[in-house]
């Protein structure tokens, strides 16, 4: 498996991961769940009107965190606004349960993928694997 499919299927089956932002200089963490690759890009999402829109507009650098129980998985680079309607289509495709609070054209719903992005298998029991996407 390739490893930008090894990561989505990671997040896929962990559920939830921890995406951190900054606001000024304080961290900011918080439970996600959203986690889609598509068109070779690795997909989160949440609403423009939330504060974590808000602080990604400011500084796109992100990054996540999973933990299966054995390996943890962090994700780190710049996420970028798509505003491809496709893509936001094929994000609550995934989650049909978000079509009850979001729309691709309701101008609140938000997609970003991963740039430049360094993710990191770890455990204590193997070696750290790196990919680079």
């Amino acid at each position: 498996m390739a490893g930008i499919e090894k990561i989505a299927q990671f997040l896929d089956e962990t559920k939830t991961y921890y995406l951190a932002t900054t606001e000024g200089d304080q961290p900011r963490v918080r439970p996600f769940g959203t986690i889609l690759l598509y068109n070779g890009k690795l997909y989160i999402q949440t609403g423009k009107s939330k504060s974590v829109s808000r602080q990604l507009a400011k500084d796109p650098k992100a990054e996540i965190c999973a933990f299966n129980g054995e390996t943890w998985l962090r994700v780190a680079g710049e996420l970028v606004n798509d505003d491809d309607r496709a893509a936001k289509v094929a994000m609550l495709e995934k989650y049909p349960d978000l079509k009850g609070m979001y729309d691709p054209d309701d101008g609140n719903t938000q997609v970003l993928y991963f740039k430049d992005a360094v993710a990191t298998f770890s455990s204590f029991t193997a070696a750290p694997e790196t990919v680079h996407f």
